[in-house]
């Protein structure tokens, strides 16, 4: 190898004899070495791809194989799944169990055999049982925060399961949400109401066992209370009899429950008739209607007054 330090007693040469000096041994030695250590790099190149594409191609078969028993054990599970719900479905209605219990009872094992489906799927890329327990063991604390809010959805399913407030089928009041309608679903999470415009709303379990609940549906019968006002100028005694007459004409009215037409209260502008009686709970509402609707075509055939609240402007002028 030349080294510029050789060169160095031949400063004094003209400067086109010193380049020349430099240049011969490059141009004469130096193109061999560069195409001999150009072949050597070529070579190391070429047995290290091979070497590469040996070890990855292995690798890369396994994972393929892994990805393809996957999704067919992941295909198989859910078919599993399925038909275990299914029979377990058919084997509490054959027993009588309660709707509710069911479903909830039915989210709760599709969560579970999913969670298993899952755990079986990780055990094929390596990820161990063990693992898996030993990371959400690591983690409870912090999974327990982060889903206390499910959690107590949870334990308000179980609680709505043990003390029945209510089944599927009853219209109910949610005092802590506002919500009302007929439930249709209590699962391991939500409670579905149909609302009577027909809309679905999703109540959180927790949330529905916080507050007042009010189970509108749950006896057979149910009281109709009605109020009327007439005025003070009515006949009070005909107005009683008509009430009596709208009753008895309702062939809705169950007659062995107790039947009252009373006077309820004496208010400022008007004389407050009340009117009770007993009706099958699914009659509650027409019947109600109705019987409001028929007080006023007959208060109004026979001159009974029924006031509404008016403003009487006297004007008084100076004489």
């Amino acid at each position: 190898m030349v080294r510029f330090i050789d060169f160095l007693p031949c400063h004094n040469l003209p400067q086109p004899t010193i380049i020349n000096t430099l240049l011969t041994p490059l141009l004469t030695q130096e193109p061999s070495i560069i195409t001999e250590n150009l072949e050597n790099l070529q070579k190391v190149d070429e047995n290290v791809v091979r070497e590469y594409l040996e070890d990855l191609v292995p690798g890369v078969l396994n994972f393929a194989v892994q990805i393809v028993l996957a999704i067919l054990l992941y295909i198989a599970g859910k078919r599993i799944i399925s038909v275990i719900r299914k029979l377990l479905r058919k084997s509490m209605e054959h027993r009588g169990v309660d709707i509710g219990v069911r479903q909830f009872l039915d989210s709760i094992s599709k969560y579970s055999l999913n969670f298993v489906l899952w755990l079986m799927i990780l055990t094929l890329f390596g990820i161990t049982t063990a693992s898996v327990v030993a990371v959400l063991g690591s983690a409870g604390l912090t999974l327990g925060l982060a889903l206390q809010g499910s959690l107590a959805n949870l334990a308000g399913g179980v609680l709505i399961l043990v003390l029945s407030p209510f089944h599927v089928g009853d219209y109910i009041v949610s005092g802590g949400t506002g919500h009302e309608g007929i439930v249709k679903e209590i699962s391991i999470f939500y409670t579905k109401l149909l609302t009577a415009d027909n809309q679905t709303v999703l109540i959180p379990n927790g949330r529905l066992t916080d507050g007042a609940i009010v189970n509108v549906t749950g006896q057979q019968t149910r009281r109709v209370d009605i109020l009327v006002g007439i005025a003070y100028n009515a006949d009070l005694k005909k107005a009683k009899e008509l009430l009596t007459g709208i009753v008895d004409k309702e062939n809705r009215v169950l007659r062995d429950q107790p039947i009252n037409i009373f006077v309820s209260d004496l208010a400022d502008s008007s004389v407050e008739l009340g009117c009770r009686f007993w009706v099958n709970t699914d009659d509650y509402w027409q019947t109600r209607w109705d019987t409001i609707e028929a007080v006023k075509l007959v208060f109004d055939e026979y001159g009974i007054e029924i006031p509404f609240q008016q403003v009487d402007i006297h004007i008084k002028e100076d004489s």
